[in-house]
């Protein structure tokens, strides 16, 4: 049950970071793995930031958009479409 949840709130995170930096879309499956991998980059940066969303499942899609922002924001730096 736990892997669904994470799946469901990397899922929404990706989105939601997606919609936010109005890049090119992932598909679902890339919006899951950014989701995840935005959700440990905003947990780390909020921390070291001393900053905190709160708790719960709306805290934890924010901080995951938040850190898929910055995610999408690095892969469209580097691979630049023309």
């Amino acid at each position: 049950m736990e892997i669904l949840v994470a799946l469901l709130i990397g899922a929404a995170a990706g989105w939601l970071g997606s919609v936010v930096y109005k890049g090119s879309g992932l598909g679902l499956i890339g919006n899951i793995i950014v989701g995840i991998a935005g959700s440990f980059l905003g947990y780390w940066l909020l921390g070291k930031l001393g900053l905190s969303l709160g708790t719960g499942w709306i805290a934890a899609i924010l901080t995951g958009a938040i850190g898929a922002f910055i995610i999408l924001l690095i892969i469209n730096l580097i691979f630049r479409r023309k």
